[in-house]
């Protein structure tokens, strides 16, 4: 039996190395291994398995860091709608005195937007993204609403101050409408370079170039690039005296004739108008509250007791110019209960399918065109007889 020796002896073997045992039943059948070894894992297999474990840490930390670090977007949604011929708190937004007013009804909203982030405010990414998948709100680039290197709170006094600009061009505005004569003037208000700084001083009134009278900023570029290179002599109003003075100029980008001054206009008007609104900045309200002067000064309901909302830059001789934020205006007057819309012309590509529904929406560039529709809706008129946006 020398084959089943040599079985026997090589079984022995492998269980002395300790890789297998076997147990002879009591007929010397061999009926398997009473221990059992578990393979050894491929080569790499466990630095795979930690390689994952650490690569799904790092994933976890990447979209913790994104969700929490600041961004440089901001996310504009709608602001309330204010009543420019109404009351907020008890606080009437418009008060006239010096001139014979009548009462009004409905309303006439100035629209208004929330802007969440930008400077010392960054907002987290999550809110950005919550931004984009909301179709109330816009992401706009933190620049477009706050220039590079201007901080929030230089931001607000601007806008502060664009307020009051708005608000002494809406009167202008409204004046020049209904053809009751005021005056206007330039005054100095800064110094973009030191090139005049030596002759003019802040708060000096402009009243003349070169002879010729100034009447708004357009008359003093056309006499400045008439003049060319050569000096030219402005008439000022300084302290309540008047002065003459030698500027001299040089060549913008464009080639026109640049007196390196800040310019801001202010007017003289026969009555007084009062504005009670706070904590609002910015120039888009001009032509509502124009709207506004207009319906307090002239006989009759302009809206015939309907809910008008709108939004636009003025200017003094009464062009309605574009504004930011439409869309969330739309949504903010919508919610607000308003029916009508007037939106600047130039913002009708603004608008095109989000318009929400009940609202409809009429183009204006001119007061004129915005004094037209109110009371021609207000009287009665199809609103689809007024050309709209979208």
């Amino acid at each position: 039996m020398p084959a089943a020796h040599e079985e026997a002896g090589d079984r022995a073997g492998r269980n002395a190395g300790g890789t297998e045992s076997t147990h002879p039943g009591p007929d010397g059948a061999d009926h398997g291994p009473l221990l059992h070894r578990w393979p050894e894992p491929a080569p790499g297999t466990a630095r795979m398995r930690r390689n994952r474990a650490v690569a799904g840490w790092i994933t976890m930390v990447l979209i913790a860091a994104a969700t929490l670090l600041p961004t440089h977007f901001v996310v504009e949604s709608a602001g309330p709608a204010l009543n420019t011929i109404g009351s907020v708190n008890g606080t009437k937004l418009l008060s006239i005195s010096g001139e014979q007013t009548y009462p009004t009804s409905g309303a006439l909203d100035m629209t208004t937007v929330y802007v969440q982030g930008g400077g010392q405010a960054r907002l987290p990414f999550f809110n950005v993204l919550w931004g984009w998948i909301d179709p109330a709100q816009d992401v706009v680039p933190e620049e477009t609403v706050l220039p590079r290197g201007t901080t929030t709170s230089e931001q607000s006094e601007q806008n502060t101050v664009m307020m009051d600009d708005s608000q002494q061009l809406s009167t202008a505005a409204a004046l020049h409408e209904l053809d009751i004569p005021f005056s206007s003037h330039l005054g100095v208000v800064g110094f973009a370079t030191q090139q005049n700084s030596g002759v003019l001083k802040i708060s000096d009134r402009l009243e003349t170039i070169n002879g010729h009278k100034i009447t708004d900023l357009d008359a003093l570029k056309k006499q400045l690039d008439a003049a060319g290179a050569k000096p030219s002599v402005l008439g000022i109003l300084r302290d309540g005296k008047r002065a003459d003075v030698t500027v001299s100029t040089t060549e913008g980008a464009g080639g026109q004739r640049q007196l390196g001054i800040l310019l801001s206009g202010s007017f003289d008007f026969p009555l007084e108008a009062k504005f009670g609104l706070e904590n609002v900045g910015g120039p888009s309200a001009g032509m509502m509250f124009a709207l506004a002067i207009v319906d307090t000064l002239t006989e009759g309901e302009m809206t015939g007791g309907k809910h008008f909302a709108g939004t636009g830059a003025i200017t003094a001789d009464g062009k309605v110019e574009p504004i930011g934020g439409i869309a969330q205006k739309l949504v903010g007057a919508r919610d607000q209960g308003a029916r009508y819309f007037l939106a600047p012309a130039e913002n009708c590509p603004d608008v095109v399918g989000r318009i929400p529904d009940g609202l409809d929406v009429i183009k204006v560039a001119t007061l004129s065109e915005a004094r037209a529709a109110v009371e021609g809706i207000g009287a009665g008129k199809d609103p689809g007889s007024f050309p709209g946006c979208g």
